[in-house]
């Protein structure tokens, strides 16, 4: 009963301490945003007149709207087709055991691997070679391909763990494969694919090199970018910074909160086989 008691009291202490380092960064953020314009917040000091105008000078500074406009139609485009894939390619090295699929898994782990700043280069060349520099498509289409890899992985494991009796008996019906694949495989890896598309978002939502390196256009490239307006070449604006930087964040935060059960669910299915 004691060591029950102390494993639960110390599960209670970690989980509590675990809260707090990831709950103080944001309050630290939300008082530095609320402090005077120009001043420089040190720690965590809740100034008692709050200056909730500094969000919307914070927007106004960064010229945020079309740049939200410019991260939203790229989350559009490169979260569905990246999902789509991933999930068919999942399902391929997962449940079909296609002949030469161990070669293309290991392909695609060498590509997760890989340090993201050494293909910067080589995929600046290539959109320029395209003729797509400075275009919407310069960011969509290297993202859904860095994207793939993760994705593909990650579907993997869950229809490897999906029961080899569903698909021979849909098979012994008559259902094809592509049937199969819609009908009752896709629907119980729904966690697995909601989870995929919260990560898919984050770092959709969040690139900041690569709009830099191949979009010249500041109204094109994604939310993240925004912060430079903050920082000057003497000084910065720590104030408006942290203000901005939560108006970033909250898009993520919002959606996480609405998908966090299928985030959940899918990372118990993830850990536990049956």
């Amino acid at each position: 009963m004691k060591q029950s008691l102390s494993v639960r009291v110390l599960g209670n202490l970690t989980l509590a301490l675990t809260v707090i380092f990831c709950v103080l960064p944001f309050i630290s953020m939300l008082s530095a945003a609320l402090q005077p314009q120009g001043s420089m917040p040190y720690g965590i000091q809740f100034t008692a007149h709050p200056h909730w105008e500094n969000f919307a000078a914070a927007w106004k500074v960064a010229n945020i709207t079309p740049l939200l406009i410019s991260s939203v139609i790229l989350v559009v485009a490169v979260v569905p087709v990246t999902l789509i894939c991933s999930a068919m390619g999942g399902y391929a090295l997962g449940s079909l055991h296609v002949a030469g699929g161990w070669i293309a898994y290991a392909l695609l782990f060498v590509g997760l691997t890989l340090p993201f700043e050494v293909l910067v280069t080589p995929l600046y060349y290539e959109i320029q070679s395209m003729g797509l520099l400075n275009t919407r498509l310069a960011m969509i289409l290297p993202m859904i391909g860095l994207n793939m890899p993760f994705g593909v992985i990650w579907m993997r494991t869950y229809f490897a763990q999906m029961p080899r009796d569903l698909i021979e008996a849909a098979s012994l019906d008559g259902a094809g494969q592509l049937r199969i694949f819609r009908s009752i495989q896709l629907p119980l890896v729904i966690p697995a694919i909601s989870s995929l598309g919260i990560l898919t978002f984050l770092s959709t939502w969040n690139q900041f090199l690569l709009a830099v390196v191949l979009i010249d256009d500041p109204t094109k490239r994604t939310m993240a970018g925004a912060l430079q307006s903050f920082v000057g070449q003497y000084s910065t604006d720590v104030v408006l910074l942290n203000a901005g930087s939560l108006l970033i964040m909250a898009p993520t935060m919002i959606l996480f909160i609405f998908l966090q059960k299928y985030f959940i669910r899918a990372m118990l299915e993830g850990s536990v086989k049956e």
